[in-house]
């Protein structure tokens, strides 16, 4: 996977860049904004870089095939690489600006090890001595963070797009970027909403819910999407962008159980988030879904009325862990996980993308859904 590694350093670089470039024309308007500069930095700095990376090899799927090449080299021919690069970073813009406002709504402490947007804006207000509810303001200023990091999303896939020597490609990408920033916010909301509405919905339906969340929150964001986004943007196909599409939903579905085993059970020197975060915070998962349907009455009064309590102490979250794993969940997830990946990989076996790609993204397939906790 050296390869991806090369590509992660640039799309750092190309992110950095960006970064510098807007610093000066924040701190034009007032030494007060600096704060956005700083804060996106920091959160822009490091990760796992996961969409940027499908984003690359769905555009190298369909690029590869025309000739071999050194996918990192520069030259003359090379115009469509700057232009995937650029966009890869966008989407990690776009998901930087999706992490502040999910923390926001989730009311988190921290995200990639550190206080998360709206805790660093109240202890701004609080270090200040300003007036007013520290808490309102940590609030106001992250949404306002999160709508500049989607403007800069917007500024950055757009000059790629509009670098393309197709139109026709141009438009393409554009219609899947539109249709994944759709997609994510309906998912998003769906996800709020079934931590509100669970106990109005029959029980036989939680489970049903719980995976549309998975689609159209994680798994057509985090993989599909950034995919034939690439894809689109080499001039691919229909039949091109369906054998991504076929790859990237069970993959995009299989990289979401693994983070909701994750929010249960990860390390927190591993997740940068507290062990039970998703306990604490009421996430009406696939996990949870499953664990109810095994366990006994009793229990699934226990877990329904501990979970989304945010004050759950350390003994709380080990009981509920343990009450988890006894149903069987885990167990079951972690098959399910298996299932998707290997429905994945099949997808690819024989699929008209070149092989170079069709190589990396099996490991790929095993890299995103093989995160320990």
């Amino acid at each position: 996977m050296a390869e991806s590694t090369r590509l992660v350093d640039v799309v750092q670089e190309r992110i950095d860049t960006f970064l510098g470039e807007q610093r000066p024309q924040l701190l034009a308007i007032a030494p007060d904004v600096e704060s956005f500069a700083r804060f996106s930095a920091d959160l822009l700095r490091g990760g796992k870089r996961f969409r940027a990376l499908f984003c690359y090899w769905g555009w190298q799927s369909v690029a590869g095939l025309e000739q071999s090449f050194d996918p990192l080299a520069t030259a003359p021919d090379r115009d469509g690489l700057a232009a995937v690069m650029t966009a890869s970073a966008g989407l990690e813009f776009f998901h930087a600006a999706a992490l502040v406002h999910d923390d926001i709504m989730d009311r988190s402490d921290t995200r990639r090890g550190m206080p998360a947007a709206h805790r660093r804006f109240e202890e701004l207000h609080r270090d200040g001595g300003w007036l007013g509810d520290a808490a309102s303001f940590g609030t106001s200023g992250a949404l306002l963070f999160g709508d500049l990091l989607l403007s800069w999303s917007d500024e950055l896939i757009s000059e790629a797009f509009d670098s393309l020597p197709s139109r026709e490609a141009a438009r393409a990408a554009r219609r899947e970027f539109n249709r994944m920033r759709t997609e994510v916010t309906a998912g998003q909301f769906l996800d709020i909403l079934e931590e509100n509405a669970w106990g109005s919905v029959d029980d036989d339906q939680l489970l049903t819910r719980a995976q549309r969340v998975i689609v159209y929150k994680s798994a057509k964001y985090s993989v599909e999407a950034p995919l034939t986004i690439g894809a689109a943007m080499a001039g691919g196909t229909t039949k091109h962008l369906d054998a991504l599409r076929h790859f990237g939903l069970p993959l995009g579905i299989a990289y979401q159980l693994r983070d909701d085993l994750l929010g249960v059970f990860g390390d927190p020197s591993v997740t940068g988030k507290p062990s039970g975060d998703d306990l604490r915070e009421g996430k009406r998962t696939v996990l949870i879904a499953t664990a109810r349907a095994t366990l006994p009455g009793n229990a699934v009064r226990l877990l329904d009325e501990l979970l989304g309590d945010p004050e759950l102490d350390d003994d709380q979250v080990a009981m509920l862990q343990a009450t988890i794993r006894d149903s069987g969940a885990v167990e079951a997830i972690e098959e399910s996980i298996a299932d998707q990946v290997a429905k994945a990989k099949a997808a690819i076996t024989s699929a008209p993308l070149a092989s170079s790609a069709r190589s990396q993204l099996s490991q790929l397939a095993d890299t995103v859904t093989r995160r320990t906790y």
